[in-house]
């Protein structure tokens, strides 16, 4: 009996030795998946929070371009549409919200 006693525990340290090196294995690709998140994930969200704020805060009067290159003047803004007025002659054009990719308009945020 004493043989089976030392047979089995030298098997179960051998088996928590393997799962040491496979963890340590694992480790660096868990790494850059973390560096990955930091680099490259966060940030994309940040912006595109911060470009969802910008098109919900769209006021009329406000000068825009949108992802085409069409610069304009917002004439109306709706729910998930916006009518831009462009070019001399007035023309009108309704466009999505998502397509607005910069407000040139510079507001006063000053609430107290």
């Amino acid at each position: 009996m004493p043989l089976s006693v030392l047979a089995d525990a030298a098997g179960a340290e051998a088996q928590g030795g393997s799962m040491w090196v496979m963890l340590i294995q694992l480790l660096p690709i868990v790494l850059i998946f973390v560096v990955m998140y930091f680099l490259l994930i966060r940030p994309q969200k940040k912006k595109e929070k911060q470009a969802q704020e910008m098109r919900n805060n769209l006021q009329v009067g406000d000068e825009v371009i949108t992802a085409g290159g069409i610069i304009g003047r917002v004439v109306s803004v709706r729910e998930d549409t916006v009518v831009v007025e462009t070019g001399g002659d007035r023309s009108k054009v309704r466009i999505k919200r998502w397509a607005i990719q910069s407000v040139e308009t510079i507001h006063d945020d000053t609430e107290a």
